[in-house]
């Protein structure tokens, strides 16, 4: 399980989930006097900062009220900063941050990226209040990995393997990253030389994410390389 991963292997486990929209939906956006933007820069991003307030604030705050009553915080255990167009609740036993950004390649669409990280302990997210408060809010799980990874030697591993449905590779020329396909798992693992991520076609709690890595960490155990990727 993601729990019983040695710190020596990961720096750091994150659920990220992901969502978005047009930019003109944006309470903040007034058609009168607003232009779509046509490119994502920094002063666009500004402007959604201050287009995006509204939205950013009410799931900010909703999510603060059901964290503190989901885990039965009290006031000096949970706070919120607001910075639109982020947002960071920090808590006794982790950090969620919330950001908006327009994106790169349709910059008439906005995109919001939260990010539940700095886990006191990877055992939390199996607990209730966890999948009470985050149900079908997150779609990956990332693991930072301490030491990082050879893309090259992983690809080379599963290839060497030939293990055909069971187990099989794609990655682009440069082989800076691969992905994945793991059978019985509907999630795509990618693998960069940093971190191995595995997303997810729907968004569920952090439990069912861990559980769904259970079995890729399973499925790794043949090769050497794999397994030191999951611990």
């Amino acid at each position: 399980m993601a729990d019983d991963i040695p710190s020596s292997v990961v720096a750091e486990i994150a659920f990220v989930g992901r969502s978005g929209g047009l930019v003109k939906t944006l309470s903040g956006f007034r058609k009168p006097h607003h232009t779509v933007p046509d490119a994502a820069n920094a002063t666009t991003n500004a402007f959604l900062g201050k287009i995006c307030a509204s939205e950013l604030g009410t799931d900010a705050e909703d999510l603060f009220q059901s964290i503190r009553t989901g885990f039965g915080y009290k006031r000096r255990e949970l706070s919120l900063e607001l910075a639109s167009p982020a947002a960071v609740l920090t808590a006794k036993d982790f950090v969620v941050e919330i950001v908006y950004e327009l994106e790169p390649a349709e910059p008439s669409r906005y995109a919001v990226t939260t990010q539940l990280r700095s886990l006191r302990e990877a055992a939390i997210a199996r607990g209730e209040s966890m999948t009470q408060v985050f149900a079908g809010r997150f779609s990956e799980i990332s693991f930072l990995l301490r030491k990082g990874a050879s893309v090259e030697a992983v690809i080379d591993a599963i290839e060497a393997a030939d293990r055909g449905a069971e187990l099989s590779v794609s990655y682009p020329s440069d082989c800076h990253e691969c992905e994945i396909a793991v059978a019985g798992v509907e999630a795509r693992v990618r693998c960069t030389a940093t971190a191995l991520e595995i997303v997810f076609p729907r968004a569920s709690a952090p439990r069912e994410l861990i559980d769904a890595f259970a079995s890729v960490r399973e499925a790794f155990r043949f090769d050497p390389v794999l397994a030191k990727l999951t611990g």
